[in-house]
């Protein structure tokens, strides 16, 4: 298996991290990568006519894309149950898996929109706009928090590779202050093995 790799991409990190729960992290090559939203890496269109990260290669030759078709992929063929096969829990941990990708991707043209556009362009507005939904998420997810133990699926693991983009891209936003309960469930499920081994570099 292969992955065209990005150590700072939340969305790769989300694979991995199911790749470490599932015990299989150490089958998957990762392909070195540049893909950015502006300059895409010509390496990965004749697999991925988007040229986005993470895009997987499986070992008989399939190409997946996006990240949760991945995660769905490896839980599936490596029988870890991350996504439920019944409802209702399916649906709840899709919904959440949803709302978690979506605080991440707010965040990623956030950081976008104050790094890679030029000074004179950038809207301060849309920043403000992006986090926004941040904020509204973790108003969701403060609610539902305390009620998540020690569950470890695709719905806990996508929220905590968002909070902890939150961490590696804007730590000057608090968002501890406005979510205890979701910032004390975050700090004992970033120590799992998965994530301490997973964690973002610029």
């Amino acid at each position: 298996m292969q992955i065209f790799f990005s150590p700072a991409s939340p969305f790769v990190r989300k694979c991995m991290v199911v790749a470490h729960e599932l015990g299989v992290a150490d089958r998957i090559e990762k392909l070195p990568s540049a893909a950015g939203p502006v300059k895409r890496d010509e390496s990965i269109l004749p697999n991925n006519p988007l040229g986005q990260v993470p895009t997987f290669l499986t070992d008989d030759g399939q190409v997946l894309f996006d990240s949760r078709v991945i995660c769905e992929y490896l839980d599936t063929v490596h029988g870890g149950g991350l996504f439920p096969a019944t409802e209702p829990a399916r649906w709840a941990r899709l919904t959440e898996l949803s709302l978690a990708d979506g605080m991440t991707g707010a965040a990623l043209l956030a950081r976008y929109e104050t790094m890679l556009r030029p000074e004179a362009l950038r809207w301060s507005d849309w920043t403000d706009g992006q986090l926004d939904k941040v904020r509204t998420g973790l108003e969701w997810l403060e609610a539902a928090a305390p009620s998540f133990g020690d569950r470890v699926d695709i719905g806990t693991i996508a929220f905590g590779c968002a909070l902890g983009y939150m961490d590696f891209r804007f730590p000057s936003v608090d968002w501890r202050a406005q979510a205890p309960s979701s910032a004390k469930w975050f700090a004992a499920f970033n120590q799992r093995p998965s994530m301490q081994a997973t964690l973002p570099v610029a």
